[in-house]
């Protein structure tokens, strides 16, 4: 993908897929990984997972949201691409932890308990986040930042969505030159 890999994460509602449609605005190299990477699987074998077949009243939040993976083989050939000078690879991942390494930095969106509340209570119900139980679990996540990778870097995602991905970048090429 890039000569420079960028890992995006966060809590649902932090921002992750609205910075994936901005980047991608702007010209660069994208992926929504929750749409083009995600699947429900174990995240330590990677073997899909076909809740299908669970009784409804096993499934709940934190089930769906521990077994939220991307396909670790698709993300490490889509990393060994050199074809573009920046990729950003955004979204949320339990597995995360098998290709975070070759990343070349890992950025984390942030944002203040209010702003989070509001975003997911603006989400449709078929979207993560977007039911009562899921905005509870959610917020549970945010307070104790569990799962969230380590030495990545905070971005504030209170800001201006404009702003949030120009500091963003400005992280990725300090000098400013063309970074497309």
């Amino acid at each position: 993908m890039g000569k420079r890999n960028y890992l995006i994460e966060g809590v649902s509602g932090s921002g992750k897929t609205s910075v994936a449609t901005e980047l991608q605005r702007r010209g660069y190299h994208a992926l929504h990984g929750d749409r083009e990477l995600a699947y429900k699987g174990d995240p330590l074998t990677g073997r899909p997972l076909d809740f299908s077949m669970l009784d409804p009243s096993m499934l709940d939040s934190a089930l769906g949201h521990h077994h939220h993976i991307w396909d670790v083989e698709k993300v490490k050939s889509l990393l060994a691409d050199k074809g573009h000078r920046l990729s950003f690879f955004c979204g949320g991942c339990r597995n995360f932890h098998s290709f975070i390494k070759l990343f070349d930095e890992v950025f984390v969106l942030d944002v203040d308990i209010d702003t989070l509340k509001r975003r997911l209570s603006e989400r449709p119900q078929d979207e993560f986040g977007g039911k009562p139980d899921e905005q509870e679990f959610v917020l549970k996540l945010h307070g104790t930042k569990e799962e969230m990778p380590g030495n990545a870097t905070i971005i504030d995602a209170t800001a201006p969505l404009v702003s949030v991905v120009d500091d963003i970048l400005s992280r990725c090429d300090p000098g400013g030159h063309n970074m497309r």
